[in-house]
């Protein structure tokens, strides 16, 4: 399974970190053993869901989050049932790579 993931993410070639992009890799970043489900990203990131959710499947099929659906009956509850969010171990290493690298980028400027 592993190697599929590896196989796949080579195929659609480097992550481009945008704004948005790292802003939910910080959100989750803060603690990467923490579920994160869509509105609290949201409302951390200042994303819309237009953004955000294409965002968490692109990096979900890179391998960097794992996702689930919460399990509850959504007539009980009153609510619809919340898919969370989590980066994997490789993807929270990654994401601290790509962050701290365009940190220093942005640090030694544009003529570095």
């Amino acid at each position: 399974m592993a190697s599929s993931v590896a196989q796949r993410a080579s195929r659609l070639g480097p992550l481009r970190l945008t704004r948005p992009t790292a802003a939910v890799l910080a959100a989750l970043l803060a603690d990467p053993t923490r579920e994160l489900y869509g509105l609290q990203l949201m409302a951390s990131t200042g994303l819309d869901s237009g953004t955000l959710y294409p965002m968490l499947r692109r990096l979900e099929s890179r391998g960097w989050l794992t996702s689930r659906l919460e399990d509850l009956d959504p007539r009980e509850e009153g609510r619809p049932r919340r898919c969370y969010f989590r980066l994997t171990p490789d993807g929270a290493e990654q994401a601290r790579a790509r962050l701290s690298s365009a940190a220093t980028s942005r640090r030694a400027g544009p003529d570095a």
